[in-house]
């Protein structure tokens, strides 16, 4: 199945003129191969780096955590991240276009739109949060440094001294004794929570009041939108350009931000509590549980984004070594943020005389409270304010960047034709509006009731089903040994052992455990201690099904529309039939075979290009120097309809 030109092949590029033309003139390429890796790390890398896997850490052992988290990179993380990229690649095709292997499980593709959609609306709402609190950080004193703003209640205590606490209502207790301070600070209210509560949000009492549209959050979701179309608005070219700084800087600021951490006092005492193993919890399952749904959830399986991007690349390029590069670079990112965090919040502890505990957070309560308040400490906090919030939009951006590639990429290689190629950019637009506009609601003062309630169903188990639907349909309907010869064509070499035995058996039974692990461990969702009522928990449900339905649903409409009496039973085109084929071997070169409704077999005529390639290559050979481009070919790909 690999032509000649494969001997030689240099780190998975066939080096001679064929390379250099190795591209889909009609969809695009990325520019160079860093452009795709750092768009890759940009999506992999978001906020659940930086306010959920260090909490995860010192929630399930501490450094203990860190034997399973590798384990499940290595068993199910690499493994699945390499497949989806070599998917992509190799159809040229987004996450619609893939599944001409299989038309009966195109639902997957559309399932993953539905959850790219999902996230894409929520996501730049946390991202338009993160521009709201850079531009409030644009100033001599942080807005929530101190006690004495229209929007504080009695009950607001700030942490930069003594003498700020007297801002509240209860004077005589803050001059008593230094236990009854202590016992104060531990029911303190603080201001960066009341700034985030009444002021940020003016949150309602209940996730069906929506009160007002809050206009500052709104203004920001627009300047989020027009950032994120701006950035895309020639599609893999201008996003390419773009992630060179977006990708980069948020490490920059991460290691400012770590030096300055590690020389604070009491920051040892908070990364100690980060990373000191607690070995007795490696034998409970929720902490392999949690390994596992980490690295699923935030390398961004299932989402499509990763067969996306990679469809961009050259049909050549080492898609194998790239998911090791970018798999451990998240990883590597998710640990070096706990440093990060936990060296601020262990300064903010020893400053109160409290746990490292009792300051610790994840999530927005980690990104909006926790951390701003410990940056008030800090001398200049403005600035360490601003480059904090701007880290996060950066790494915001960077998902955000492919969530809305992935939707546009699909549409457009769905519709397929030159006057939707050509109209791009305002299919990317319409779908930016559109994002835009269903955002709205998540910025009244009940948006971060739904945001929650998004990010907790919407994007939860279904990805599980969805991966699982993929890997099984990928390995046992297309055929393992299909695939692993598509990527010897590819790359040159077939994928290495270890990876054809996770994608067959390990990878698949991670997946199910992790199914199954959420399912035990589901509890009914909560914000702080609001308990959502039950019609908000079977909408939070529907969500999630809505992207899983689409499985079923689209089989059933295939089955319906197919001709035949059986899943495999050869379907009639172009006025042949399955005896035709049996009976017309002579005429075998002349059409593409490739399988049923399962593994989509027809007889379609190739290219008028098959004969002129067949004929040059006798007259010429295949790697004659005055030999055109066309006649080094040595395989049609039928996905991306291209001689490769």
């Amino acid at each position: 199945m690999v032509g000649k030109g494969a001997k030689g092949m240099l780190n998975g590029a066939v080096p001679s003129e064929a390379t250099k033309k190795d591209q889909n003139l009609t969809r695009g390429n990325w520019g160079n191969q860093i452009e795709f890796v750092l768009t890759s790390v940009g999506y992999a890398v978001g906020l659940g780096n930086v306010w959920r896997f260090p909490y995860l850490c010192y929630r399930n052992g501490g450094g203990a955590f860190m034997f399973p988290y590798f384990i499940m990179l290595i068993f199910c993380g690499i493994p699945l991240f390499f497949m989806e990229l070599s998917f992509g690649q190799f159809a040229s095709q987004g996450c619609l276009g893939v599944w001409r292997i299989s038309p009966m499980f195109k639902g997957v593709g559309y399932g993953m739109m539905v959850v790219s959609t999902y996230i894409g609306i929520y996501y730049n709402v946390v991202i338009c949060i993160a521009f709201y609190y850079f531009f409030s950080s644009m100033t001599h004193v942080l807005p929530w440094a101190y006690c004495n703003n229209p929007w504080n209640t009695p009950d607001c205590a700030g942490v930069l001294d003594a003498s700020n606490l007297t801002n509240g209502s209860r004077p005589a207790v803050l001059s008593g004794n230094l236990s009854h301070l202590f016992n104060y600070t531990l029911q303190r209210t603080s201001p960066s929570e009341e700034y985030w509560r009444l002021y940020v949000l003016k949150l309602s009492d209940d996730i069906g009041n929506f009160g007002e549209v809050r206009l500052p959050l709104l203004g920001c979701l627009g300047v989020s939108w027009v950032v994120v179309f701006l950035c895309l608005i020639r599609g893999v070219k201008s996003s390419g350009k773009v992630v060179y700084f977006t990708a980069t800087f948020p490490y920059v600021v991460l290691t400012i931000l770590f030096v300055r951490g590690v020389t604070l006092e009491g920051a040892f005492t908070g990364i100690m509590y980060y990373l000191t193993p607690q070995w007795d919890k490696i034998l409970e399952a929720k902490v392999w549980g949690d390994a596992a749904s980490q690295i699923f959830y935030s390398l961004g399986c299932a989402w499509g984004g990763l067969i996306t991007m990679a469809s961009y690349n050259k049909f050549h390029n080492n898609c194998y070594r790239d998911s090791v590069i970018i798999s451990i670079t998240n990883c590597a990112t998710s640990v070096y943020a706990g440093f990060v965090i936990f060296s601020i919040l262990g300064f903010m502890a020893n400053h109160l005389g409290v746990d490292v505990s009792r300051v610790a957070d994840h999530g927005p309560g980690l990104a909006f409270v926790a951390y701003p308040e410990a940056l008030t400490l800090l001398p200049i906090s403005p600035l360490w304010s601003l480059l904090f919030f701007f880290m996060l939009i950066l790494l915001g951006l960077g998902t955000q960047f492919c969530l809305l590639e992935t939707l546009v990429t699909a549409i457009v290689d769905e519709v397929g034709n030159e006057w939707i190629l050509q109209k791009k950019t305002y299919v990317t637009l319409g779908v930016a509006v559109a994002g835009f506009l269903l955002g709205i609601p998540l910025t009244s003062q009940a948006g971060i009731y739904w945001l929650l309630l998004m990010d907790n169903y919407a994007a939860s188990f279904s990805l599980v089903v969805i991966s699982c639907i993929m890997c099984v349909s990928i390995m046992y309907i297309y055929g393992h040994r299909n695939y692993f010869q598509d990527i010897q064509m590819m790359l040159g070499f077939p994928p290495p052992l270890f990876f054809q035995i996770c994608w067959r058996f390990v990878s698949p039974a991670i997946i199910f455990f992790i199914l199954i692990f959420t399912v035990i461990q589901y509890r009914p969702i909560t914000y702080n201690h609001y308990q959502y009522p039950g019609w908000a928990v079977a909408i939070g449900f529907l969500m999630a099904l809505s992207s899983v339905i689409c499985i079923p649903l689209y089989a059933l409409f295939q089955l319906c529309r197919t001709d035949g009496d059986t899943l495999l039973q050869v379907r009639s085109e172009d006025g042949l039939n399955g005896d035709a084929r049996r009976d017309g071997q002579a005429k075998w070169k002349h059409f593409e075979h490739k399988g049923s409704l399962l593994t989509h077999f027809s007889l379609r005529p190739l290219p008028a290009a098959f004969e002129k390639c067949h004929k040059a290559k006798q007259r010429l050979g295949p790697r004659s120097p005055g030999a055109p481009d066309w006649a080094l070919r040595s395989h049609y790909n039928p996905l991306s309809r291209r001689w490769v």
